[in-house]
């Protein structure tokens, strides 16, 4: 199919997969879109926000919806790496013979929510690393390939709360996205409340199926991006360095490192996406824009002073962003 006819498919099917989630969870209109843009783009999406938000019920609607296995974890203290991956165990045969046999764990599915990550210990977390990169596990030296599409939804309690253990750097860059899910409005309140207490559940349907995410896909991988676009986004994510030669001022005085070369990929992957969204199959730097918070606000380290000047990743990102565009603006008052 040519550019035009890609871009409609791409967004018929995004629509109808919207659609059917909006029948179950209300409001959150970011979060669904974020969560569908990892879903396109073959990342992982980090949620974030306090209990009873709806985190838990998207994702197991997400799945319903595209007919894909779904797994759930729920991540606690004391949880071990093979409870995540599986482990082998001596078996007897008929015949008498004993054997190690792998039995899988529950990342061997197709959607898989982490739920409340940060729970677990660091030991723990570290067990989801290899799948969410290379798409594989490996126990006892085997080996074992995941199946596509595979994606990680992991959610967390915000890092003040008590027993919970920060995710690792180097885990955190491995999510394409890190959405904040935030609460409800009033009015998206009073339809929960009636929804949920009410005598009819509200259910979503099948409309999407693997084959059409894994289409989707391929789509996104062949959007052209101009070079002025892609210069664009690169001086966002250099801007983050407070080292580098693009560094912005408040990158400078608050970022103890900036944004990885994963950050550059999730932005430009992102901005293909937005722009097929949009029913366009050419990026442009709006989209690029709308993609900077979530796809770089976990991949900033900021140091001491920011925390001290109540400075936050979402501020860093917003001020790199004016300071590209413009050159010499500076929202934070470096």
């Amino acid at each position: 199919m040519n550019g035009e006819e890609a871009a409609k498919y791409f967004r018929d099917t995004i629509q109808r997969i919207r659609g059917e989630i909006a029948k179950v969870i209300v409001g959150q209109d970011e979060v669904v879109e974020g969560v569908l843009v990892c879903l396109a783009a073959s990342g992982h999406a980090l949620l974030e926000g306090m209990p009873g938000l709806g985190k838990t019920l998207l994702v197991r609607t997400l799945s319903q919806v595209v007919d894909l296995p779904f797994s759930r974890i729920q991540f606690t203290p004391d949880m071990m790496p093979a409870d995540v991956t599986g482990t082998n165990v001596l078996s007897t045969d008929d015949a008498g013979g004993r054997r190690f046999e792998f039995r899988k764990g529950p990342i061997f599915t197709n959607l898989l929510l982490a739920d409340e990550i940060n729970r677990a210990t660091p030991k723990t977390q570290s067990a989801l690393l290899e799948a969410m990169q290379e798409r594989s596990v490996t126990v006892g030296g085997h080996k074992h390939v995941l199946s596509e599409p595979f994606l990680v939804m992991a959610t967390q309690n915000p890092v003040e709360q008590e027993g919970t253990y920060p995710l690792p750097e180097a885990q955190l860059d491995r999510f394409f996205y890190k959405l904040v899910v935030p609460y409800p409005t009033r009015d998206e309140l009073s339809r929960i409340v009636t929804t949920t207490t009410g005598s009819h559940a509200a259910t979503a349907s099948n409309v999407s199926t693997g084959e059409d995410v894994l289409k989707i896909r391929d789509i996104v991988r062949e959007v052209p991006v101009a070079e002025n676009v892609l210069q664009y986004g690169l001086s966002i994510v250099v801007g983050t360095h407070p080292e580098g030669e693009g560094a912005t001022p408040s990158a400078q005085k608050y970022c103890r490192f900036g944004a990885s070369p994963r950050g550059a990929q999730a932005l430009v992957t992102a901005g293909k996406i937005y722009a097929l969204l949009d029913g366009r199959y050419n990026v442009s730097k709006e989209d690029l824009k709308k993609a900077a918070k979530p796809a770089l606000r976990h991949r900033i380290i900021l140091n001491f002073e920011a925390e001290a000047d109540g400075v936050t990743p979402d501020q860093v990102v917003a001020d790199v962003v004016a300071h590209v565009e413009s050159g010499d603006r500076d929202p934070i008052g470096v």
